[in-house]
This record gives structure tokens, C-alpha cells and sequence, in this order.
């Protein structure tokens, strides 16, 4: 691949050490609402999409699926702050985007215009944008383009994929809900009970009751975010995490807990549905971002104003 064409633009928000910080990187479609803009592109191509954003630089995007996550990702940054003014160990977004530097001015004016504390924009014009994440020490990576997602996880990357929907506005205090199989957890079981069925799945999973499961696509930053969490208190938290899966809680629920606590990682709440739909929980909980494996799962979500992301298994 020819060496890429990109811009980085470093804004005057407060520098954050990226070999402490955790480090997600969002695409300018997973944070903006730019599906208008994206349809231009497609239909009357690269030129007049850059026009268009150039003529309209000063006019703010719309928010966008991922926007009201990374609200609260700052949210949690203040309180960081407020328990220890010289913390490092803080979240830091960056913007790593597809569109030119001539493009890119609507995107930072955009950013800048909503309050969001975004400390890098890189614009890498048409290249595979996903080579940069290990050099920006990406721990989770979230984009409305399915390759870029597909090319993320296999660099090692947790990614997911975010469709434009309409959300509700949850809480200031970010909660997140991950799925096991497939997405905190290896997708073993899943393929043994697509070869031999629910009784063999049950077979596997008793068979395999202590040996702790395999690590799926989101472990690595659902770690990282455990290790945040545990700077506040139960109660004071800005940070609540949740555990969601179709797995029964009486046969293949012990595995689950089994290994989350062989990974020293604690989830504040954890449901084993047992195949029952998730759409009555989630509306409770109401988080900022839901991961899921299970396209179904995410249309259920989206239909209730949900913000989801959907972690490919077939890339």
C-alpha cells in the first residue's frame, strides 16, 4: 500500500497521554449524522462532496449514534478530574476519518461547536484509516463502515459497527451493555451449538464449566473500562457496566461468572436471559452504547431508541 495521505489536527483541549489514557476512536459518520453527505458522495462523487462541506464548514452536523456515548465518556473524564486534578488515566476520542483535509474543516468546527473534547482529528483521505489505530494506542474503535470494522478486529483492535438511528438521551452517568458470546466472550460455545444443537451446547459448556472461556472481540476494552470503574466507589460511580446474554443462568450461566472473575473483571449487573428478548431490559437501563453480535439483538434495540453497535462474527 503507497504510504497514506493524512492530516492531524490537534486541538487545545487538555493533553492526555495516550499510554495511559483509553483511547477510542470514533469515524465522523459514528459521532455526526452525515448520512445526507454520504449519499452525495456515492451519487455525485468525491468533488461535490467536498464542496459541499466546504461551503457549509461553519454550519454545525447533527448529533449522531455514537454522540451522547461520547458525552458521557467526558463526563467521566470530569469527575476523573475532580477526585485528582493531575489524573492521566483518563478517556481520550479522536476523530480518524476518511475525508480530506480540504473536507475536514466541517468536522472540527462541528466538534468544537457541540462542546466535545475531541484531541485529535485525523483525516486520511480515502486510505485504510484503520493502519493508524495501534499508533494511536486505539483500545476501541467504532465506525459506520463495515470493512473499516472488519479491518479493525483483525489488526487486534476492539471495534464495532454503528448504524444512524434516532436515540433517546440517557443519563449523564455512562452505562454500557455488553453481550458474552461472540463479544466479551470467544464465540466457542456458539459454534458448538450451531453444529450439535442446544443439548450439545449444554453438553460443552457443563464439560467445560472450569475452564474459563475464550476471549471475545470487546474483552480487551471491556478491561480497560473495568479498570476505570474501579477508581470510584460503588456509589458514586460515573460508570455502570452490564452484562446481557441470552445464556441460561442455571446451565451455562456459572461459566460466565467463572471466567469474568478468572479476568479480575466486575460487571455491575449481569442478566442471563435465557433467549428471552432484551428489548424490555435495555429500555430500563438505558445505556449509552449496547454491543451485540446478533443482528436481531440490534434491530430490537434500535426499534426502542437504543444506541447500538453491532461486533461482526463473520469477517
Amino acid at each position: 500500500m503507497a504510504e497514506a495521505e493524512s492530516t492531524v489536527i490537534n486541538t487545545n483541549v487538555k493533553q492526555k497521554d495516550p499510554n495511559e489514557a483509553l483511547v477510542i476512536a470514533v469515524t465522523t459518520r459514528a459521532i455526526f449524522n452525515l448520512e445526507e453527505e454520504h449519499q452525495l458522495f456515492l451519487t455525485k462523487g468525491k468533488e461535490e462532496y467536498v464542496k459541499y462541506q466546504q461551503v457549509n464548514e461553519d454550519k454545525p452536523l447533527e448529533q449522531g449514534t455514537a454522540f451522547a456515548f461520547i458525552q458521557a465518556v467526558q463526563f467521566v473524564n470530569e469527575k476523573l478530574l475532580e477526585r485528582n486534578p493531575e489524573e492521566k488515566g483518563l478517556f481520550d476520542v479522536i476523530i480518524l476519518s476518511n475525508n480530506s483535509p480540504e473536507s475536514g474543516m466541517r468536522i472540527v468546527n462541528s466538534a468544537k461547536r457541540h462542546g466535545l473534547e475531541i484531541s485529535r482529528f485525523c483525516f486520511v483521505s480515502d486510505e485504510d484509516s484503520t493502519q493508524y489505530l495501534k499508533s494511536h494506542n486505539v483500545k476501541l474503535f467504532l465506525s459506520a463502515d463495515r470493512t473499516d470494522v472488519c479491518n479493525a478486529l483483525q489488526r487486534g483492535v476492539s471495534a464495532a459497527l454503528i448504524f444512524q438511528q434516532e436515540v433517546q438521551t440517557p443519563s449523564t452517568q455512562l452505562r454500557v451493555v455488553f453481550d458474552g458470546d461472540a463479544v466479551l466472550f470467544s464465540d466457542e460455545t456458539d459454534r458448538v451449538f450451531r453444529e450439535k444443537g442446544l443439548s450439545g451446547a449444554l453438553e460443552y459448556e457443563m464439560a467445560m464449566e472450569a475452564v474459563p472461556m475464550g476471549e471475545g472481540p470487546l474483552k480487551a476494552f471491556a478491561m480497560h473500562l473495568g479498570k476505570m470503574r474501579k477508581k470510584f466507589s460503588q456509589e458514586n460511580s460515573p460508570i455502570r457496566t452490564y452484562l446481557l446474554t441470552a445464556r441460561s443462568g442455571r446451565n451455562m450461566g456459572i461459566r460466565a461468572i467463572k471466567t469474568l472473575r478468572e479476568w479480575g473483571l466486575a460487571i455491575d449487573e449481569a442478566f442471563f436471559m435465557d433467549g428471552a428478548p432484551k428489548g424490555p431490559l435495555l429500555s430500563q437501563i438505558q445505556p449509552h452504547i449496547f454491543f451485540d453480535d446478533g443482528l436481531h439483538n440490534i434491530q430490537g434495540a434500535q426499534d426502542i431508541g437504543i444506541p447500538s453497535a453491532l461486533v461482526p462474527c463473520d469477517c
